[in-house]
C-alpha cells in the first residue's frame, strides 16, 4: 500500500472565478502530487511504522529521526492539501446552527471569526496556513501554522483551513494575498466544516 494522491471532488475550473482552473490544476497535480510522492519515499525507509498520518503527525516523536522531518513537511502537505480541497465547494452553504453557536460563543460574532481567521491567514509570515480549529477543551480557536505543519501535531482538531502559500494564489491574485482570503470565503464548504465540528467536540 501507498499513500494516494486524491481526487479534487470537483473539477478544475469550478470554483472560478474565485479559484480559476490553471492554480487548481497546478496546486492539485503537481504541488500536491510532490508531496504524496515525497512522503511514500520516506515512509519506505521505515515500512514498520505504517502509513497512519494522522498518528504519525499526532505525535511525531513515533517517527524515525532520519526521516521526520520529510514526513512533517509532506505528510504534512498531503494531509492539509486533501483536507483543503474537501473543505472548497461552488455551491451555497452556510455554519450549521450548531457550528454557528459555538463561533459566537467562541468569537463573538461571525464578522469576529472572520477578521481573525483573515488576520491570521495575512499575517502568516512567509508559507504556511490559517485554520480554524477545535481545541482540547472543546473550544474553536484560530491559528496558524508555518509551512506544512498541521495542527493535529499540538493537539488541536483543524476543521477549516486555507493554505496561504504563494503558489495557491499567485497566478490570480499575484501578491495581493488579502484578495485570495476574501474570495475564500465566498467558496467554503460549510456542510464539511460542521461535519467535522461534530467530530471534533
Amino acid at each position: 500500500m501507498a499513500i494516494i494522491l486524491p481526487e479534487l471532488p470537483y473539477a478544475y475550473d469550478a470554483l472560478e472565478p474565485h479559484f480559476d482552473a490553471e492554480t487548481m490544476t497546478l496546486h492539485h497535480d503537481k504541488h500536491h502530487a510532490t508531496y504524496v510522492a515525497n512522503v511514500n519515499a520516506a515512509l519506505e525507509k521505515h515500512p514498520e511504522i505504517g502509513e497512519d498520518l494522522v498518528a504519525l503527525l499526532s505525535d511525531v516523536t513515533t517517527i524515525p529521526e532520519d526521516i521526520r522531518q520529510a514526513v512533517i513537511n509532506n505528510g504534512g502537505g498531503h494531509l492539509n492539501h486533501a483536507l483543503f480541497w474537501e473543505l472548497l465547494t461552488a455551491e451555497s452553504t452556510q455554519p450549521s446552527e450548531e457550528l454557528q453557536a459555538a463561533i459566537d460563543r467562541d468569537f463573538g460574532s461571525f464578522d469576529a471569526f472572520k477578521d481573525a481567521f483573515s488576520a491570521a491567514a495575512t499575517t502568516r509570515f512567509g508559507s504556511g496556513w490559517a485554520w480554524l480549529v477545535v481545541n482540547k477543551e472543546g473550544k474553536l480557536e484560530v491559528v496558524s501554522t508555518a509551512n506544512q505543519d498541521t495542527p493535529l501535531s499540538q493537539g488541536l482538531a483543524p476543521i477549516l483551513a486555507l493554505d496561504v502559500w504563494e503558489h495557491a494564489y499567485y497566478l490570480n491574485y499575484r501578491n495581493v494575498r488579502p484578495n485570495y482570503i476574501k474570495a475564500f470565503f465566498e467558496i467554503i464548504n460549510w456542510d464539511k466544516v460542521n461535519e467535522l465540528y461534530l467530530a471534533a467536540k
